[in-house]
C-alpha cells in the first residue's frame, strides 16, 4: 500500500481523496490544512485531518504527499518545503516559472533523499506528453494546442473582482474553423484570436453598469482582449442551475511529413473531454504518487517531470500483467 498524504482540501484535494478511493492499493492517511482540523469534513472513515504545521512530525507515516494548493502563491512555497521531508506531487501549472520551480524543488528533494514529481495534471502534463511524443515522431512538424470547452478558473476570478460583478463563469472555446484547418493538415499560422473565444456568463449586482462590466471584462490585458469574447448577463438561479460544473478539456495536434520529397502528411491527435477538471487532475497526480513511491524506493532522488517517469511505473498492473493485457 502507498501511504498518501494531501496538502490543502480545496476542490483539487477533495478529488484526490476520491481518486485515492478507486485505486485499491494507495491508502489515505491524512489531510493537511489551514483551516481548523474539526471544521474539515473528509470522505474517508480513517484518515484524520491535521492543521499543515503538524505534517512535519509524520515523515514516517507518508509515503507521498499530494500538493493540492494553488500555483501563484502555495505550491512555489510549499512544494520546495516539503519536497525535503517526504516524496511529493504537485499540479504547478504557470508554465513561465515552471523552470525556476523545478530548479527549487530539485534542490530540496536532493537534500532530503526524496523524489518529486511537479506540473503533473492535463496541462501542464498529459498534453505535454503528447507534444513531445509528437515531436518525437514526427520531427518535420508543427504543434497545435487547443483548449476546451470548458471553464478556466483563473479567468473567471478574473472577472469575479470586478467592481459590480457578482459572481460569473467563464469558459475558453475552440473555434472549428481552426481547429478543422488544423485537422486537415493545412498547417495555418493561427493567431490568439483566430485559435479560440471566451464566453462569459455574468451575474451582476442589483443596480451595476452592464455596460462598463462588459467593456472593461472585454478590455482586460492578458485576460479577454486578445480574444472575441462574449458576455451574457444572466441570474444567480440560472448560474447555478447552468453552470455549477467544472468540465474542461481539448485537443493536442501535431501534424508532420515523411518521406524522402516529405510527400506523406500524417496527423496526430490526442483529446480530453472531462466533466471534471479537479477529478481527471487529481487521478492524474494519484496515478504520479504512486510511480514516485517506487522510483524513491530504487533509490532515484531529485525533482522530475512527466518526461521522465517509466511508463509503467503508473500503473498498478505487475509487468507480466501489462504485457498481456495492454501491450
Amino acid at each position: 500500500m502507498v501511504k498518501i498524504g494531501v496538502m490543502g482540501y480545496g476542490n483539487l484535494g477533495r478529488a484526490v481523496e476520491c481518486a485515492i478511493m478507486n485505486n485499491p492499493d494507495m491508502e489515505l492517511v491524512a489531510v493537511f490544512t489551514r483551516r481548523a482540523p474539526e471544521t474539515v469534513k473528509i470522505l474517508s472513515k480513517t484518515a484524520k485531518v491535521y492543521k499543515i504545521d503538524e505534517a512535519k512530525n509524520m515523515t514516517d507515516k507518508i509515503d507521498v504527499m499530494i500538493m493540492c494548493g494553488g500555483s501563484a502563491t502555495d505550491l512555489p512555497v510549499q512544494t520546495p518545503e516539503f519536497a525535503e521531508l517526504f516524496n511529493v506531487v504537485d499540479s504547478f501549472d504557470t508554465h513561465a516559472k515552471i523552470p525556476e520551480h523545478f530548479a527549487n524543488v530539485d534542490a530540496a528533494a536532493k537534500k532530503g533523499g526524496k523524489t518529486a514529481f511537479i506540473s503533473i495534471g492535463w496541462d501542464p502534463g498529459m498534453f505535454s506528453f503528447n507534444r513531445m511524443l509528437g515531436n518525437a515522431i514526427l520531427p518535420d512538424g508543427k504543434d497545435y494546442t487547443f483548449w476546451g470547452k470548458g471553464v478556466s478558473q483563473g479567468h473567471s476570478d478574473a472577472i469575479r473582482r470586478i467592481k459590480g460583478v457578482k459572481n460569473a463563469k467563464q469558459y475558453t472555446v475552440p473555434v472549428p474553423e481552426a481547429l478543422e484547418r488544423v485537422r486537415n493538415g493545412e498547417n495555418p499560422e493561427l493567431t490568439t484570436r483566430e485559435k479560440h473565444t471566451r464566453l462569459c456568463y455574468v451575474v451582476a449586482e442589483e443596480g451595476a453598469d452592464k455596460t462598463a462590466i462588459e467593456n472593461e471584462i472585454k478590455s482586460m490585458p492578458n485576460y479577454f482582449a486578445d480574444y472575441d469574447t462574449t458576455v451574457n448577463f444572466i441570474s444567480e438561479e440560472e448560474l447555478l442551475k447552468e453552470h455549477s460544473g467544472m468540465p474542461h478539456g481539448g485537443f493536442v495536434i501535431r501534424t508532420g511529413k515523411t518521406g524522402v520529397n516529405k510527400e506523406n502528411s500524417h496527423v496526430i491527435e490526442y483529446r480530453l473531454q472531462l466533466d471534471s477538471n479537479p477529478e481527471f487532475t487529481a487521478s492524474v497526480l494519484v496515478c504520479f504518487a504512486r510511480a514516485a513511491a517506487r522510483l524513491n524506493a530504487e533509490g532515484n532522488t531529485g525533482c522530475k517531470t512527466i518526461f521522465d517517469v517509466p511508463p509503467a511505473y503508473l500503473s498498478s498492473m505487475s509487468g507480466e500483467e501489462l504485457r498481456r493485457q495492454l501491450l
